[in-house]
């Protein structure tokens, strides 16, 4: 027997509109605060596609109908923890209080990558989010302007208990909108930010032991704000939710079409 979901009409537009909205990002080396290797040296990130917004919470109220494991009544708790998604009304319905076009929080690592998975897509690793997350709205690469970083930093600063605004804030210089001012993000890896990737190399086993670790491999220390994030995401596990969490998916990046040529036979 097939069965046909019906869904609101607000969730079609504003959620599932959105759900295969991908900008191209075309990567390449890049200083990120967590070096590649002892030597401090840059990484290279390869080309991938992102999420243009963060996934709302029509677009996770859409998800939860269809796949009802990730409902907060019926997730098992090694998946979240029990504030997953406490904010909304009840399990199959937002409220008044929590808008469509809100990006969704308390939602655990494990619910955004089964969300990402249902879009054939994954969370972003942190190099990939730092990179689309280094340009503003002219600059691949805005981290040295010391008035870009004020701008970040000001908004890790305010408060996180007012109410969250709807996507859709400016474009940066690769179409991504809301990397910023918005929410913090889970990423892939976000559980090995503070271990250091050259430590298997030094004489102390045991540095991989402690999150500190990574911590002798930082750079660029001036730049706070995205140093913030990587402490925040550092202290978390998989099954944790917050009321400023929220995420956005990755792809591999597009094929490139190969150029038509044309063949020519001689004539008799």
């Amino acid at each position: 027997m097939i069965r046909c979901l019906v869904l609101p009409a607000f969730l079609l537009v504003a959620g599932m509109a959105n759900a295969a909205d991908y900008v191209n990002v075309p990567g390449g080396q890049f200083a990120s605060v967590l070096p590649a290797d002892a030597t401090r040296a840059d990484v290279v990130v390869a080309p991938f596609m992102l999420r243009r917004e963060p996934v709302t919470n029509a677009e996770f109220l859409a998800f939860v109908l269809e796949q009802p494991q990730w409902r907060r009544d019926r997730i098992a708790r090694v998946f979240a923890e029990p504030s997953y998604l406490m904010h909304w009304q009840s399990a199959d319905a937002l409220g008044a209080t929590v808008l469509p076009d809100q990006p969704v929080t308390q939602v655990s690592w494990f619910a955004a990558q089964a969300f990402c998975e249902s879009e054939r897509a994954r969370l972003p690793a942190w190099n990939e989010w730092e990179f689309a997350a280094a340009s503003d709205a002219t600059r691949h690469d805005a981290r040295s302007d010391p008035l870009w970083r004020e701008q970040i930093l000001s908004w890790y600063s305010q408060p996180s208990g007012k109410p969250l605004a709807a996507i859709g804030g400016a474009a940066n210089f690769y179409g991504v909108r809301d990397l910023h001012g918005l929410v913090w993000e889970w990423v892939d890896d976000f559980n090995a930010l503070l271990v250091a990737s050259d430590s298997r190399d030094q004489n102390d086993p045991d540095r991989l032991k402690f999150c500190g670790a990574g911590a002798l491999n930082l750079r660029d220390r001036e730049n706070y704000a995205v140093l913030m994030r990587v402490a925040m995401l550092s202290s978390l596990k998989a099954a944790d939710t917050t009321n400023s969490t929220g995420f956005r998916c990755a792809r591999p990046a597009a094929p490139v079409p190969p150029v038509a040529t044309q063949v020519r036979g001689d004539r008799q």
